[in-house]
């Protein structure tokens, strides 16, 4: 299968479209009767004053998140041809993306992490072009506002703002005025948000929005048993990504190693950031996903024995489909 998605022929996006389905349709035929779908935090409730959060039939709500992340898996794939992070046209990260992004049940359905995937897809799109752009200060504003319109529908998106300030040490020599820019970008989304509490006679609501971030990182994750079986061919797949890397990383171009460098820390961000949410949900890590999938992509189209890489991927996609036909 991966050997089919190594070459950039468009008859994989058909492939694609049937594996998203049968990734699925364990969960479907065990969907409970209601799938609550929160699109934004508590905070931000006001702009949304109508019930919405079961409004959606189970059915429907997996489908379009399944639309989604198709979606997805396209931009993410256009974004590594775009800026030749593979450096050769494949359709292995839309294959890999749609893969990560069924590993667990609440990966499934939508949720206000698979609507942030967007928005870090086009994040990245702005951040990789950093590294030829003349002028950040335009693009850094820009990042602001989207990391402020994502912290709007999920909190914990607040963190990918280091991500701004990372990238600018990583792309380009220090200029203060484009570490500001972001700042402005991100402090105008809040300001029209203020305003608009404040007309509504709501300004002490938006005092709390920032109470989340005192929360203390936890001891322990509560995980299901059968959620770290599943992690095992992850975490395989994950340290042969990083040997592989290893190897290229120093005849791969300045550009390359900087945006993989990118990926990484994006990835961190994205995986400790979960503690912010007092309600913990599994379908935080969508968010480690757009990197992970890249990663993934670039161990798969460079690995040497087929029977190895084959063998992973089929044990993950094995082991998916069947814990979702199995509840326990």
């Amino acid at each position: 299968m991966i050997n089919a998605f190594r070459t950039y022929n468009p008859l994989n996006i058909f492939y694609l479209v049937l594996l998203l389905a049968l990734l699925r349709v364990g969960y479907v035929l065990n969907a409970p009767a209601k799938i609550e779908f929160v699109f934004v935090e508590p905070f931000a409730r006001l702009l949304f004053p109508v019930a919405y959060e079961y409004a959606l039939p189970p059915v429907f709500n997996v489908l379009l998140a399944s639309v989604m992340v198709f979606i997805q898996a396209m931009l993410l794939n256009h974004l590594c041809g775009h800026f030749n992070l593979l450096g050769k046209p494949t359709f292995l990260p839309a294959l890999m993306y749609i893969t990560i992004s069924s590993l667990f049940m609440p990966f499934l359905t939508l949720s206000s992490p698979l609507i942030c995937n967007f928005l870090l897809i086009g994040m990245l799109y702005k951040l990789l072009s950093l590294y030829k752009g003349a002028d950040a200060k335009s693009t850094t504003y820009d990042l602001g506002m989207i990391v402020a319109i994502g912290s709007l529908i999920y909190l914990p998106f607040i963190y990918f703002f280091l991500i701004i300030w990372i990238a600018l040490i990583i792309f380009k020599p220090f200029n203060w005025r484009e570490w500001v820019a972001g700042i402005m970008g991100y402090a105008t989304i809040f300001f029209f948000l203020a305003v608009f509490y404040y007309l509504n006679n709501e300004l002490d609501r938006f005092y709390n929005i920032w109470l989340p971030l005192a929360t203390k990182f936890p001891n322990r994750i509560n995980l299901n048993y059968y959620n770290y079986l599943l992690l095992i061919p992850v975490i395989v797949i994950f340290a042969l990504c990083f040997l592989k890397i290893r190897q290229n990383f120093f005849r791969s171009y300045v550009q390359i190693r900087k945006s993989y460098q990118l990926l990484f820390i994006i990835f961190l961000v994205a995986g400790l950031s979960f503690y912010v949410k007092a309600q913990f949900n599994l379908s935080h890590f969508l968010l480690c996903s757009v990197p992970a999938a890249v990663f993934f992509a670039y161990y798969f189209l460079y690995a040497n024995k087929k029977w190895v890489y084959e063998s992973l991927f089929l044990i993950l996609l094995a082991g998916i489909i069947y814990f979702q036909f199995n509840t326990f």
